[in-house]
């Protein structure tokens, strides 16, 4: 299996390529620079593994919650290729990549992952291991105040950039529920490169017109987002 992965949902900017189970990677902090990054990282990756665009068996992208710019970036790149070499989808949530790298650094189950959605409030959403190791969402996804999180009675351990700036808000309201947190965690595209496999493999593969970015916050914004990266699709479908 074959799997080209794109993230550009937070300051990170990222690629990976799921081939036969082992991932390679790009990974770069570079906040602004997602546009000018993100394609010649995908050819670089591409040309190191001697693959072309036909040669995929999906794609899979970090489709949010996060920023509103870099979601539209990703989503559009990813169109476009979809779109010329006629591949599935696999969209993974922001957040479920968060957690399942923390899975598989550590032994937590549950997991209270938290990003920094500015504007006093955070994505939220409890994470849990399940039988295969693979981080299963447990609720909603919500964006919120961090007085406002909601753990479902569970015991965890906090991670994500939400827990740099919250962390005395949500640990007063956790109390005894929180084991302790760790606030270094940024979506890589590794780990939406291993969840599209699974993906694949539970066969959650959407056609690629229906591959949008989740915004949780704005109605408004995500439909001005979604006209934009289809335009954004059309225009690297034509140029590829």
């Amino acid at each position: 299996m074959k799997i080209l992965a794109v993230d550009t949902a937070t300051e990170a900017c990222s690629v990976a390529l799921y081939i036969d189970g082992e991932i390679r990677e790009y990974f770069e902090i570079a906040p602004r620079k997602h546009a000018q990054l993100l394609l010649p990282m995908i050819d670089g990756l591409m040309a190191e593994a001697e693959l072309k665009p036909q040669q995929l068996d999906a794609i899979a992208f970090g489709c949010g919650p996060g920023s509103f710019t870099g979601l539209r970036i990703a989503t559009g790149v990813m169109q476009g290729i979809a779109y010329g070499a006629d591949l599935p989808v696999v969209p993974v949530s922001t957040l479920a990549a968060i957690s399942q790298a923390c899975l598989q650094k550590t032994e937590y189950d549950t997991l209270f992952t938290a990003v920094d959605a500015r504007m006093g409030e955070i994505y939220w959403a409890v994470y849990q291991r399940d039988a295969e190791g693979v981080a299963r969402l447990t609720g909603k996804e919500r964006v919120q105040p961090a007085t406002d999180v909601e753990a479902l009675q569970l015991t965890g351990y906090g991670i994500g950039s939400g827990w740099l700036n919250y962390q005395q808000q949500l640990a007063a309201l956790l109390g005894e529920q929180l084991i302790a947190y760790d606030a270094d965690y940024l979506p890589h595209a590794a780990e939406i490169a291993f969840l599209g496999a699974i993906g694949v493999q539970r066969r959650q593969t959407v056609p690629v017109e229906q591959a949008m970015p989740v915004y949780l916050r704005d109605k408004v914004a995500k439909t001005t987002a979604e006209r934009d990266a289809l335009k954004i699709a059309h225009v690297l479908q034509s140029e590829r």
